[in-house]
This record gives structure tokens, C-alpha cells and sequence, in this order.
């Protein structure tokens, strides 16, 4: 991926996402969360090796696993959300928190249109975090709302937005000051 173009980037970390996220959901509803966390460990590492915002990527996946931590982390605790092999549980499975992990390696590159906007942020991660959800219940039985079920979904959108938003403003923030660190053609003689 290092000598691919920005364009083959971008899709590489898209639809590799998009592969770890049916790995983990699947693997979890089968009883088998290792198969789906060890695919998002392999993307997690080929994005990071191939990188050029290791910093923030890096900083990324700790806020990411905080969010994971936080948010699924009180749907557990509440019982609003129930987890297919929730083996592991700390206090979200450890298949969920891999799943925010591999998230976090798109913040800075298939995702990175979304740095700096936390409005467009909130709004996408309001609407797509339940829907996420949502497919991994209807289509996979990976996660069951409890009644009323809005309850849960309320709380994903809030909780999601609140996340995504965070995490535009502290990956810009985070890239700015990766910008400010890099040896502009000028100051190298």
C-alpha cells in the first residue's frame, strides 16, 4: 500500500473495514469472536504499517477504545443492549471494543473528510452507529435490544454522536499537530 495511490488507499481502508465489521459481527453471533477479532488485529496492523498519521492514528485507537468502553460499556451495565459472546467482557465484549478499534483506522484515512467537522460528525455518527447496530441484531443476532428497544437506540444515537464529533475534533487537532512537526522542503538544506 505504500506505493498505491491515495485512491487505492482510501477504498483498501474502506471496504477492509467493512470486511472486519462482517468478520466480528458474524464471528461473535457463531459463538467464535476470536476469527472476527483476529481480522480486525490484521487490519489494525497492515493500517498502521503502511501509514503516514501513525501519531494520530495511534492517539485514535485510545480514544476510540474509551469510547468503546464508555458507550457499549453502559448499554451492557444497563441491559439495554445484550452481547452474543459477551466471553471476555470488560465491561463491553472484547469482540465490540476490536470492532471500535479497526473503526479507529479509518478516522485518518477513509474517514478523514469527516476531521474538523464535528457537526457532520454527530449527525452521520447519530444515524449510522444504531443502523450498524441494528444490522448486527436483524441480520446477524451479534447484539438483542431489550424492551423497549427505543431506549437502546436513543442512547447508541446520542452516545454515537457524541463520539464521532469528539473524534473529528481531536483527529484534526491531532493532525494539525503532526503538521506542525513535519520538515517542510524549506527547512531541509
Amino acid at each position: 500500500m505504500a506505493g498505491w495511490q491515495p485512491e487505492m488507499r482510501f477504498w483498501a481502508n474502506l471496504v477492509g473495514y467493512q470486511l472486519v465489521w462482517f468478520a466480528i459481527v458474524i464471528s461473535a453471533s457463531r459463538g467464535q469472536p476470536m476469527w472476527g477479532i483476529g481480522a480486525a488485529l490484521v487490519f489494525i496492523a497492515l493500517q498502521f504499517h503502511y501509514s503516514t498519521t501513525r501519531s494520530s492514528d495511534a492517539r485514535a485507537l485510545v480514544a476510540a477504545l474509551l469510547c468503546g468502553f464508555l458507550l457499549d460499556g453502559a448499554l451492557a451495565a444497563t441491559g439495554w443492549l445484550q452481547y452474543a459472546s459477551p466471553l471476555f467482557s470488560l465491561p463491553a465484549p472484547v469482540w465490540i471494543l476490536a470492532l471500535w478499534l479497526a473503526f479507529a483506522m479509518t478516522l485518518n484515512h477513509s474517514m478523514a473528510f469527516l476531521r474538523g467537522k464535528p457537526a457532520l460528525a454527530a449527525v452521520l455518527g447519530g444515524i449510522g452507529g444504531p443502523l450498524a447496530y441494528l444490522g448486527a441484531a436483524h441480520g446477524f443476532d451479534a447484539v438483542v435490544f431489550t424492551a423497549p428497544a427505543w431506549h437502546a437506540i436513543a442512547l447508541l444515537a446520542i452516545g454515537w454522536a457524541i463520539a464521532l464529533a469528539t473524534l473529528a475534533v481531536l483527529t484534526q487537532c491531532w493532525a494539525n499537530n503532526h503538521a506542525g512537526t513535519t520538515l517542510k522542503p524549506e527547512h531541509v538544506r
